[in-house]
């Protein structure tokens, strides 16, 4: 929609569209059984029509492009392109054009002229082109202002303005969900996996060229979403990788802390930066469209006081024999605790060794490696349990269960079979 501001004739006129990819024409196509009375004669007129696809004059889709006919719908994350012409219509030379091309957002207003210098003079029938380029970062409305000033060869100067206003829509819908993964068992170190679901809120198919996380400084990805396949591999969506209209995708990363952060990622507290989610897709004749979230947060698990973790521990053990684990004591507090170790056991686990035990000081963000051995009495899934920590400063007791699990079986039955 434009608006002129002035009603006064100008001498100049002012011609801007969009600069978009064209479309396939579309015909319809009208058939009829030859024993009907204009037997052949509808479909000769259509191997005759020059728009037709030859040998499927039935097709409705054409082999010529059309042009757009109107603005149509931007998306966010779309490159804006816009063709400005300025055009004398009358006989006189004009002398001193400026033209300047602003895009009024809700929140600032953007200068997008290539030049801000006047043009010397402008003959007769002849015009001045310019082409504008914006990436949309911001959705909702958005007025393209064009002014043109100028002065007639009797010295008067004229000014106008043409508004353009169009709606930025919202292309996608992304939700994030966080999960925190207790440390593996191998390598210390806090796992945190970020579903990403996307869906297309548009009318019309998408191509999902990438969709990755850059990382914080504090975190290494890995991306879940390949499934190994020979040398190279496949992605979980197939070859194909469509994203159809109101359709949703899953994808999944995996961020571990690096070596330098690692030890300082169980006493991390309160709000935490991820990453941010970068996505650019490809829709209709190749429109290139990209789209970066925000830095994506979340909330560090509180471990309290004092974390216990595992640091190694067997998946299977047998039945009433003892076997070994270390734990990992971080003191997460702000002040140095003096560390008293109960061992307490319940009906399947037993705890092998001293119970009450001096382990010594830990001071703040500090951490000990403790080797314990323990034996299972009954057979099955077993949780371990048991552990009780008490600070002797404050005289505080920190209880531990549901620890870990391990399997346990009968080394005597898995021999009779």
């Amino acid at each position: 929609m434009d608006v002129n501001q002035a009603k006064q004739e100008h001498l100049l006129a002012l011609k801007v569209m969009r600069l978009t990819k064209p479309t396939l024409f579309t015909n319809m196509p009208v058939t009829c059984e030859d024993r009907d009375l204009p037997g052949d004669l509808f479909g000769q007129l259509m191997k005759e029509d020059p728009s037709t696809i030859k040998g499927a004059e039935a097709l409705i889709l054409g082999e010529m492009l059309t042009l757009p006919q109107n603005f149509g719908n931007i998306f966010l994350g779309e490159t804006f392109s816009s063709y400005i012409s300025v055009h004398n219509d009358s006989s006189q030379v004009v002398k001193d054009i400026l033209v300047k091309a602003d895009l009024q957002t809700s929140s600032q207003r953007l200068n997008l002229s290539a030049s801000n210098s006047a043009v010397t003079e402008l003959k007769p029938e002849c015009c001045i082109d310019d082409v504008i380029h914006h990436e949309v970062k911001e959705i909702g409305t958005h007025i393209l202002v064009c002014a043109v000033s100028y002065t007639t060869q009797y010295g008067e100067k004229l000014y106008f303005r043409k508004f353009f206003k169009f709606q930025v829509l919202k292309p996608l819908d992304v939700k994030t969900k966080f999960y925190n993964a207790e440390s593996d068992l191998s390598s210390v170190t806090d796992e945190v996996f970020l579903e990403a679901q996307i869906q297309n809120i548009t009318t019309s198919p998408m191509f999902m060229e990438k969709v990755s996380l850059e990382p914080s400084m504090m975190y290494n990805v890995t991306e879940l979403n390949t499934v190994a396949c020979g040398d190279d591999g496949e992605s979980t969506f197939g070859k194909m990788s469509y994203l159809q209209p109101m359709d949703t995708r899953q994808y999944l990363y995996c961020l571990k802390p690096k070596p330098e952060f690692a030890e300082k990622a169980g006493v991390i507290k309160g709000v935490t930066v991820i990453g941010k989610l970068d996505i650019v897709w490809k829709t209709n004749l190749g429109e290139r469209g990209r789209l970066q979230t925000s830095q994506l947060q979340r909330m560090a698990p509180g471990y309290g006081d004092i974390r216990l973790s595992l640091e190694m521990i067997p998946d299977t053990v047998n039945l009433e024999e003892p076997f070994d684990i270390i734990c990992k004591i971080t003191n997460c507090s702000e002040r140095t605790m003096d560390l008293v170790l109960e061992m307490c056991n319940t009906r399947s686990i037993h705890w092998c060794g001293v119970s009450g035990r001096q382990l010594g000081k830990v001071g703040p963000s500090a951490f000990l490696s403790l080797p314990l051995k323990l034996l299972s009495s009954v057979q099955g899934l077993q949780s371990i349990s048991g552990l009780r920590l008490t600070d002797t400063f404050l005289k505080r007791t920190y209880e531990y269960d549901d620890i870990a699990q391990v399997c346990v079986v009968c080394p005597y039955m898995c021999n009779e079979c």
